[in-house]
């Protein structure tokens, strides 16, 4: 990227980490300029920070990003963090946008403290300032939380967050849900879930997908149920992405009652299956001994034009093994493989967390 100009705040134009070269960035001679030892309020130093930044983009040695980016890293240095977390509002201010990267340096730096109140600050001060922050940042704030091991500081952010003035407090907390998880701590991540429903931001559908998928890899599918039968009570609609997480989920327990029982529940609602439903339903029923059935599911899929996955065939050729039904199992394995030289059957197929 080329040295820019404060001069013409028109272009956003990011910060970004990986070009920064410390040796070069503490030899330069700003660094001298500035008591980084020393406790400082931004209000202070914003229009200093701003000159310099001026005053680093006249040298073609240094660019100004690099400056904003030794700044900041010198303020968490001396343990000024909470002053590291204003310099993207200020910089925001002026039209420059922040690299994600940053957001994670000052957040790594406020969690390394052990401070949670620190913590909480320096993440909404960054929410406020950047308008949104990426899923390693939560990350970070979500392992932050986890160390500290206190439902009651965990609880006193979960409200710090929904009283803030921001547009779309449920993502945050839906990713922080996610987050949570994520890092190893579900349990942390159903606390968060079961307080949502006593605050100003309640559940949404994403939370619901979110919280069944976490209860599903847990294997707690009685809870898992009792959460989705939850969703009617409020008003959310189950999404192919519910009924697929409940349905796996019980595919993995061997409960193939439930599993059929939801889904003819989903049929009904007029959803329809899709890959990773016709996956879940097949391996079910072959592992069951319905083999007949599986094999109906298999032609019903070829019918509705959806093309099978390795997965689906795999999982059919196993059953057809199991059941000692060699020959449809060879003429499978030859019609799959035939079709991976194709390049026509899909490899795969998952959601993206949003």
């Amino acid at each position: 990227m080329a040295v820019f100009s404060l001069k013409s705040y028109v272009k956003l134009i990011p910060i970004r980490v990986s070009r920064v070269s410390a040796l070069s960035v503490l030899s330069y001679s700003i660094g001298n300029r500035l008591s980084l030892s020393t406790k400082i309020s931004p209000e202070e130093t914003t229009g200093e920070i701003l000159n310099q930044i001026l005053a680093a983009g006249e040298d073609s040695s240094f660019s100004g990003e690099e400056f904003c980016i030794d700044y900041i890293r010198k303020q968490c240095a001396a343990g000024n963090v909470i002053v590291a977390a204003k310099i993207p509002r200020i910089l925001q201010d002026k039209h420059i946008s922040v690299a994600p990267r940053v957001c994670d340096y000052i957040l790594e730096a406020a969690e390394r403290k052990n401070d949670s109140d620190m913590l909480s600050q320096v993440f909404k001060e960054l929410l406020v300032s950047c308008g949104s922050v990426g899923l390693s940042s939560y990350l970070v704030v979500a392992r932050g939380f986890a160390k500290q091991n206190n439902r009651d500081v965990l609880l006193n952010f979960i409200r710090e967050v929904c009283e803030m003035e921001f547009p779309r407090i449920d993502i945050v907390l839906n990713r922080f849900i996610y987050a949570l998880a994520k890092c190893g701590h579900p349990d942390h991540a159903l606390f968060v879930f079961e307080n949502m429903k006593s605050s100003r931001c309640r559940p949404d559908l994403v939370t619901y997908n979110t919280v069944l998928a976490i209860l599903g890899r847990l294997g707690q599918v009685d809870d898992m149920l009792s959460v989705f039968a939850s969703m009617k009570t409020v008003d959310v609609i189950p999404d192919i992405f519910t009924y697929n997480t409940v349905l796996n989920s019980l595919r993995k327990m061997g409960r193939l009652d439930l599993f059929m029982v939801h889904f003819k529940e989903m049929t009904e609602r007029g959803i329809r299956p899709d890959l990773l439903t016709f996956k879940a339903l097949i391996e079910s029923l072959g592992r069951s001994g319905n083999i007949e059935e599986a094999l109906k599911v298999f032609e019903e899929m070829k019918y509705r034009q959806i093309h099978p996955s390795i997965p689906i065939y795999r999982a059919l050729i196993f059953s057809l093994k199991k059941m000692g039904k060699m020959e449809l199992a060879l003429k499978f394995s030859k019609e799959m493989n035939e079709l991976i030289a194709g390049s026509v059957v899909p490899r795969g197929f998952c959601y993206k967390n949003k």
